[in-house]
């Protein structure tokens, strides 16, 4: 649990990043209509959320920066009994403002004359610059004074690029839930007639040990769906002696993991599939024990094309020089993702990669990203041999950079041949 100390420090810390004389604004998610009267399930906006931790529609944080001090502001949605009765209880201005460490809570109706009121003066506006139309107007309506707009979505996102410890602990909770449902899955597999019925059994597992929900649509591909690199539909007959790939996080306090694994339908390998399967497995694992502080995420993708590439060539998927195929990428018909991401509030977190002026940021303690090579191999390819077409292997880990090297934070979901082969026995 991440307790309300750390929100404060977050948002002084961005305080600390505006111009003088100016006004951030961030707004919560807007609930988002499924059908007629129906919404889905709501998720606070990921930086709104990093900002407070306050999970509420309808809610507005507002940093207004004089020439040396910073005052925040949280607007709520009021308390309406008949309201309440629909759709829940709310937090209301007076639990807010004993939760919150904030200058002041108002009721978000108020927003419009208090944007009129703190603007006025203002040169500098900040808000994310995602915002649709309708917030943007209303910002720009009360900026008349305004002399420069910026992104405040940047300057969090950068805040995000490093853990701190309470949110490390939460992803390893997710990770720990997600454990769970992976090896849920090994064991039901053989049972599973419908790549439905396995994910079914991995998502059981998830809400059953509190997760709040999946971090992403799971992915559950059978045979050649797993060649559909975000195969969602799920709904495929599972055939005998095929692989699936299943690639399924779950989201705990809203922190995500995300996990690849590739196991069997009959519950072991053939000669083939351990042959492919083994290779993607000795490039994780070879990339993983790349990472420490320094290291770039782009020599991390440069080594393993690399190696996988040698590996197709050594299979006979591929012919003739590996320099020369890497120089060509032939090898990206078979690997066309990137090794890895970051990983935090959101599956793909939404940090940066490179600097604002375009130097990318070398790996640093406290960020946790994934590493998930793969090969995928069309069942129609021709120009693969027989025996590996219409398999796709993918093996994914959340890895956490630490001060000297990485710690594999899932390292304990099963992925070795022999205890995937065995699992059932």
């Amino acid at each position: 649990m991440i307790v309300e100390a750390e929100y404060r420090e977050r948002r002084e810390f961005f305080s600390r990043k505006l111009k003088r004389n100016s006004v951030a604004v961030l707004f919560s998610s807007e609930p988002k209509t499924r059908s007629n009267d129906t919404e889905y399930p709501y998720r606070q906006d990921s930086n709104f959320y990093y900002m407070c931790g306050f999970t509420e529609d309808r809610a507005t944080l507002l940093f207004v920066k004089g020439e040396e001090k910073t005052a925040c502001y949280l607007f709520v949605y009021k308390k309406d009994k008949d309201e309440e009765l629909w759709n829940g209880k709310r937090l209301g201005v007076e639990q807010a403002k004993e939760r919150f460490d904030v200058d002041d809570v108002f009721q978000q109706s108020e927003l419009a004359s208090k944007l009129k009121e703190l603007l006025v003066e203002k040169k500098r506006l900040y808000y994310d610059f995602n915002l649709d139309y309708s917030k943007v107007k209303l910002l720009k309506r009360y900026a008349k004074n305004v002399e420069s707009f910026h992104n405040a979505a940047t300057v969090i996102e950068k805040m995000r690029l490093i853990k701190s410890p309470a949110e490390i602990a939460l992803i390893k909770k997710a990770l720990k839930i997600t454990k769970k449902a992976h090896h849920r899955a090994l064991k039901k597999v053989v049972k599973c007639r419908y790549e439905y019925e396995l994910q079914a059994e991995i998502e059981y597992l998830f809400r059953k040990f509190g997760a709040q929900s999946d971090a992403y649509t799971s992915i559950v591909a059978a045979g050649n769906n797993a060649n559909t690199l975000h195969y969602i539909q799920n709904s495929a007959k599972i055939e005998k002696n095929e692989l699936i790939l299943i690639d399924a996080g779950c989201e705990y306090d809203y922190y995500a993991s995300d996990i690849t694994r590739t196991i069997s339908s009959s519950g072991c390998f053939t000669e083939p599939q351990k042959e492919l399967y083994s290779l993607v497995l000795a490039v994780e694992k070879e990339i993983i024990t790349m990472l420490k502080p320094g290291v770039l995420r782009s020599d991390l993708q440069k080594r393993a094309e690399f190696l996988l590439c040698s590996g197709l060539v050594r299979l006979g998927i591929l012919q003739g020089s590996v320099k020369k195929l890497l120089k060509k990428q032939k090898h990206k018909k078979y690997y066309p993702h990137g090794i890895g991401h970051w990983m935090g509030i959101d599956v793909h977190d939404q940090a940066p990669y490179k600097t604002s002026k375009g130097k990318e940021i070398p790996l640093k303690e406290g960020m946790v990203l994934t590493i998930e090579p793969g090969i995928y191999i069309d069942k129609n390819d021709r120009d693969v041999p027989q025996k590996y077409r219409g398999i796709g292997i993918r093996i994914e880990d959340d890895i956490l950079v630490t001060s000297d090297g990485y710690e594999n934070l899932s390292k304990g979901i099963k992925k070795e041949l022999k205890e995937i082969d065995s699992f059932n026995s």
